[in-house]
């Protein structure tokens, strides 16, 4: 099981540039809005992007998608872990819970 991180942690995270945010949602999605600085990765990508996108497997990583009943974000983060990784996390709640809070995106 995937390591939690809170919204308020996150937040901290990325004005602090120490970690890489993965939009699991799709390209499309990501084109629409996503968190500052997130990257698109896919479930169906992460076999063929991840190396390319995170060379660095010991780097603070942390998934996301809408909201808790979407699957994509655990999916992305085992793939990664599957992978090797050793510091992924995932952001339950999503980019729902971001925007209701009225914290930025692009």
């Amino acid at each position: 099981m995937t390591a939690l991180i809170t919204r308020e942690d996150l937040a901290a995270a990325i004005e602090a540039r120490a970690v890489t945010v993965l939009d699991a949602l799709g390209a499309a999605y990501h084109a629409q809005r996503h968190l500052p600085g997130a990257l698109p990765l896919a479930p169906g990508d992460v076999a063929t992007h991840a190396a390319d996108l995170l060379p660095d497997r010991d780097a603070a990583i942390v998934t996301y998608c809408s909201n808790p009943s979407c699957p994509n974000s655990g999916q992305v983060a085992d793939r990664l872990t599957a992978l090797g990784y050793t510091n992924v996390r995932k952001y339950r709640e999503g980019i729902e819970d971001w925007a209701e809070a009225g914290l930025p995106l692009e």
